[in-house]
């Protein structure tokens, strides 16, 4: 006899969704498993090679396959949520896997060389296995570098390289990190278990030392002389950053708007949104810019935000603590505007250095689900007189709450759904939600005065301009400099800012998309749902509809409030 229910839709979908989280946990991203407290793969580390990317690639599309294959009709509604996020991730990740990114992804931002550095403080090393596991993980960090170098060569032979001077930060921040004392390097210093004695805390970081010696540093070491002896001499000009110039570029491209965005747009029409948005916020800045700084001029308020002085912190501590003020309003706010609230609670943290000057302005780390690590909202204090005082609220709602922390912490609480379904990675609908949260905390009365509102329209603006910048540097051929021209004459942001932030685009096609088009949708979401329900709008409830399923592609977020808001 057999088990019909076996074999129903809802049946094989929730073995699919399973079967996709494991393998992503258990061969794509073991490091991302540990972070999320699932140590059964605390010593393995990423696998390069391309001989691995077709494997996965291979697995992914027969997931897609499949999922595709299940009729929506037999599905509840949340399970038709779990197949079209399946569906979207899955396809997603093959994508960005069949663009070879691995072949000439250098960047100042993000990628080999830094990711590590930046998750050490976040592992959640509990027990004596969890760091005897790391240690054997470190000791693998060598032949991470070896097949990362492996896939630049194979970038060189087809003339896929990245931009020489990303490649020359790259090397800069390696050196910094090459160049610093052992008894100071993160991996060394990563936190011991608290049931480890002083003794146990010595002897473990002897470990540490030694697979830093044997294997990362010599790690770092093979990939910097691959970067300055074999790639940098091939690279691509200033003048032709942008993917476009490469052979399949347009292709590369097309992938990461859909990856990133999870819309069909064309790059020309993504420019002129943006073009669009930069012309609307003028008379916003006339506005504020006339009470706050006596002038309507927007170049003389771009000029005066950019480089006044006292709009600049002097001090570190003066960053942290804006930052810290304006998360505590939040969070004694959002129980007005929010019926679910995360358990998880937000810390603040300062980004760890070397590559703070090559940092973005901040960034949010999620918690550990299994509450061993806070959320926390890292933010960047080097260099405080390039910091700006007006920017550094709306930056803090964004990063901590009511933006990444709500919204990141709640999904992963959220009971009932598939696991994949907590951490999908849905850039549209994070950053997004991101952005929105900027304006909503103007709506809840957060920030402290015209002068830190003037700091939302210039992330407006920042936000924008990225559709412009990003769209021409990959699309239309612009070079890095077009783009930084741009932005200095359309933004008020600081010129070091621009550049950082320039130099992440190039390094990540299309990633920067998602903010603006997120909010713009989420906004578009919001306006139609007031118009339906009228005087039963509730603030509330729609937020919690736009937290309560988790991350989701902006076609499927359009479903879910569409149903709840339909009388």
């Amino acid at each position: 006899m057999t088990n019909d229910l076996a074999d129903t839709p809802a049946a094989r979908l929730a073995g699919l969704a399973a079967e996709y989280w494991e393998f992503m946990l258990s061969e794509v991203s073991p490091t991302t498993a540990t972070l999320l407290g699932d140590h059964r793969f605390d010593d393995q580390i990423e696998d390069a090679s391309r001989q691995a990317e077709d494997r996965y690639m291979s697995k992914l599309d027969d997931i897609v396959a499949r999922a595709d294959a299940i009729d929506p009709a037999g599905l509840t509604a949340d399970d038709q949520v779990t197949r079209g996020v399946l569906i979207h991730e899955a396809q997603g990740t093959a994508d960005e896997m069949r663009s070879r990114l691995a072949e000439f992804a250098v960047s100042p931002s993000s990628g080999v060389h830094l990711d590590y550095l930046q998750a050490i403080d976040q592992f959640p090393i509990t027990e004596q296995a969890h760091a005897d596991a790391l240690v054997a993980r470190l000791g693998k960090m060598s032949t991470l570098f070896e097949q990362s170098v492996h896939r630049l060569r194979q970038g060189l032979a087809r003339d896929r390289t990245p931009p020489r001077l990303a490649v020359e930060k790259v090397i800069s921040q390696i050196d910094a990190y090459l160049e610093s004392p052992l008894e100071t390097d993160p991996f060394v210093n990563a936190p011991a278990p608290a049931v480890f004695t002083e003794d146990q805390t010595v002897a473990w970081r002897e470990r540490l030392r030694g697979a830093v010696e044997t294997s990362v540093r010599l790690g770092y070491a093979h990939y910097r002389e691959a970067l300055a002896t074999e790639v940098a001499p091939k690279a691509r000009p200033v003048e032709r950053t942008g993917v476009g110039w490469l052979s399949d570029g347009a292709d590369v491209y097309g992938r990461a708007i859909r990856r990133h965005t999870s819309l069909e747009l064309p790059a020309y029409d993504i420019h002129q949104i943006g073009l669009g948005i930069v012309a609307e916020l003028a008379d916003e800045y006339r506005d504020l810019g006339g009470r706050v700084l006596g002038t309507t001029d927007l170049v003389e308020i771009f000029g005066r935000l950019r480089e006044d002085p006292e709009l600049r912190f002097t001090r570190a501590e003066d960053i942290i603590a804006t930052g810290q003020g304006a998360m505590d309003r939040a969070r004694a706010a959002i129980p007005d505007w929010f019926g679910r609230l995360p358990k998880a609670p937000c810390e603040m943290a300062v980004i760890p250095g070397p590559g703070a000057e090559e940092a973005p302005l901040a960034y949010y780390f999620p918690p550990a689900p299994d509450g061993s690590r806070p959320g926390r909202f890292f933010i960047n204090t080097s260099e405080p007189t390039t910091r700006t005082r007006y920017e550094a609220e709306a930056l803090a709602f964004h990063e901590s709450i009511p933006g990444h922390h709500l919204q990141l912490a709640i999904a992963q609480e959220l009971e009932g759904i598939p696991e994949f379904r907590k951490h999908a990675v849905v850039n549209a609908y994070v950053e997004g939600w991101g952005l929105y949260t900027e304006r909503l905390a103007d709506e809840m009365g957060l920030y402290t005065s015209d002068v830190t509102r003037l700091g939302m329209l210039s992330f407006d603006s920042w936000r924008a301009g990225r559709l412009v910048v990003d769209t021409g540097v990959h699309a239309l051929g612009w070079s890095r400099q077009d783009a930084i021209d741009w932005m200095v004459a359309n933004t008020p942001q600081a010129a070091n800012n621009i550049e950082t932030e320039i130099d992440r685009y190039i390094g990540w096609p299309g990633q920067a998309l998602g903010y603006m088009l997120g909010r713009r949708e989420i906004v578009r979401l919001r306006r139609e749902a007031e118009e339906r329900l009228g005087d039963d709008f509730d603030i509330r409830a729609f937020h919690d509809t736009v937290l309560g399923s988790g991350p989701v592609p902006l076609g499927i977020l359009g479903d879910l409030v569409a149903a709840w808001s339909t009388p």
